[in-house]
């Protein structure tokens, strides 16, 4: 066995990973270790997902404006936001 682990030791260290994260947690774990090992591979090989994983970048229109952080305190916060975004008062 690599690194001079025998059969014994890993049946030994299994045992104490069962105990430790019981055995709910445990496909989960096995699950999150597999995919940070395969992305690890992957950025080592500069393998690039093209696939349909790939996150796409929000809708430009779709995104709601945010309230002034530092609007007075009686200003709306959808006015503060209107003004940040059409950069003054909006007419209409």
């Amino acid at each position: 066995m690599p690194f001079g682990i025998g059969p014994l030791e890993l049946i030994i260290v299994l045992v104490i990973v069962l105990v430790i994260f019981g055995p709910k947690r445990l496909p989960g774990l096995g699950r999150s270790l597999g995919t940070g090992i395969r992305e690890f591979k992957d950025s080592i090989s500069g393998k690039d997902e093209a696939g349909p994983k790939q996150e796409k970048s929000p809708d430009p229109e779709r995104i709601e404006p945010t309230a002034d952080p530092a609007a007075p305190p009686g200003e709306g916060g959808t006015e503060a936001a209107e003004k940040q975004v059409f950069g003054g008062e909006r007419r209409g």
